[in-house]
């Protein structure tokens, strides 16, 4: 009898790679001038946002792309999306949780990544990994082509980011229900982790942080240590 299928999710930014990279990426796209004056003139809702998350943090940050990214075509930004996050994963990358994801690989298990991150770049970090899906918040462009800077959906985090997976793994067709590896650093990916038969809290501030009740990767499970 065939073994069943595994699935690992995996959260992008502050799990794969240290720290955010949206705002990094916004000023590799826009410019750094035009990036902080941007969110000067929004410090309000972001910071009501950080503070609140959910949907505060959602439409803050939606703001804030449409201030910056409104009229770019996306041919461009995928251009410049690709030279940011190949430079930023260079730099950022976690070697402990890159080597996870690339033992799942080597174990035959399907990885995803699924990330809050605009999905232009996470589809290339899963390219530079082989990975075989990338989630990630999608973003609306008008008839010509360019980014409007709203959402295509919602962002991809708490209830998006689960239901996208689902998704996701729904459309594999798998012919049993897949074991599920999560990893993730945040409160948005508490919903992914609870969905897991594995999840892991990779987060640095580890007992401290909103995912303290979830095992770290080194206590939880030593399969992969075999």
């Amino acid at each position: 009898m065939p073994d069943a299928p595994v699935v690992a999710a995996f959260d992008l930014d502050g799990t794969l790679t240290e720290g955010g990279s949206v705002f990094r990426w916004l000023r590799a796209v826009a410019g750094s001038r035009r990036a902080w004056a941007a969110t000067l003139a929004l410090l309000g809702p972001l910071t009501l946002g950080a503070v609140r998350s959910g949907r505060a943090a959602d439409r803050a940050k939606e703001r804030l792309f449409r201030r910056l990214l409104a009229g770019r075509t996306e041919e461009e930004v995928e251009t410049l999306s690709r030279e940011f996050i190949l430079r930023h994963v260079a730099h950022h990358l976690r070697a402990p949780v890159a080597t996870r994801l690339r033992w799942h690989l080597a174990q035959g298990h399907e990885v995803v990544i699924v990330s809050a991150s605009p999905e232009h770049y996470v589809r290339v970090v899963a390219e530079q990994f082989g990975a075989h899906g990338a989630l990630g918040t999608r973003l609306a462009t008008d008839p010509l082509g360019r980014l409007t800077g709203g959402y295509l959906g919602r962002n991809c985090r708490g209830a998006e980011k689960l239901r996208r997976l689902d998704e996701w793994i729904a459309s594999r067709h798998y012919a049993t229900d897949p074991t599920l590896y999560a990893y993730g650093n945040s409160r948005g990916d508490r919903r992914m982790l609870r969905r897991a038969a594995h999840p892991f809290n990779v987060g640095r501030l580890g007992r401290m942080g909103a995912l303290r009740r979830f095992p770290r990767l080194e206590d939880g499970d030593r399969s992969a240590r075999a």
